[in-house]
């Protein structure tokens, strides 16, 4: 008897939209980090009802991305038949997929939809205009930064001008001991000048200029 009053209750709301389940979602959403939250509004309350809510990808929804299975008040069932890393929330008139490790060419335009399983009628979603999902590559190389000098760069600065003064310091000591060890093997040589002197202020003597004799006057 509740239940039956509760689907009374409820009618009203379903009835306004026919058969079918409008959806709504944002046109489109980039994915940072390689993941991305999807939001799926209904124009039905979802609560005490068992569905199945699904993400389809690609124009055609030919791939299903995650399906979420809800029943009652019970914890959701959130599976993927292709190989996606996503989980699901529920709310009161909406389902959210929490898609991960998302790759660039999964770059793609992805639809919602629902199907209400019980209480009956059946009813299921019309076809939304879908969101796409961009997803940005990771660049190994960061573009040029205006904003100064990164951390990195700081770090290697520091570190160049600690080997340079350690290898200026280094220079500089080995310079000094090599000076002070060629002074002390001049001082300490063992060659000495072995060539006798006189003592006391020497002269040279020079003897004195004499003109050559002509012997040819005592022959006359």
């Amino acid at each position: 008897m509740l239940r039956l009053l509760l689907v009374l209750n409820l009618f009203p709301s379903i009835q306004a939209t026919g058969n079918k389940i409008l959806v709504k979602q944002l046109p489109m959403l980039e994915a940072y980090d390689n993941a991305v939250n999807l939001t799926c509004k209904y124009s039905c309350n979802l609560f005490s009802r068992q569905f199945q809510a699904s993400l389809h990808k690609g124009v055609d929804s030919a791939v299903q991305v995650c399906v979420v299975h809800g029943n009652y008040s019970q914890l959701l069932q959130v599976n993927s038949a292709t190989g996606f890393n996503c989980d699901g929330k529920l709310g009161n008139e909406s389902v959210t997929f929490y898609l991960q490790n998302l790759y660039v060419n999964q770059t793609d335009i992805y639809f919602c939809k629902i199907e209400i399983m019980y209480p009956p009628p059946y009813l299921d979603s019309e076809k939304s205009n879908g969101t796409i999902i961009h997803v940005k590559g990771k660049h190994l190389c960061p573009g040029p930064s205006f904003s100064g000098p990164s951390q990195p760069f700081w770090a290697l600065a520091v570190v160049g001008g600690v080997l340079a003064s350690y290898s200026l310091l280094v220079t500089v000591a080995l310079s000094v001991f090599w000076m002070r060890s060629r002074r002390s093997r001049l001082l300490h040589s063992d060659y000495m000048n072995m060539t006798p002197r006189r003592p006391g202020p020497t002269r040279r003597h020079y003897q004195p200029y004499a003109p050559p004799r002509d012997f040819a006057a005592y022959r006359s």
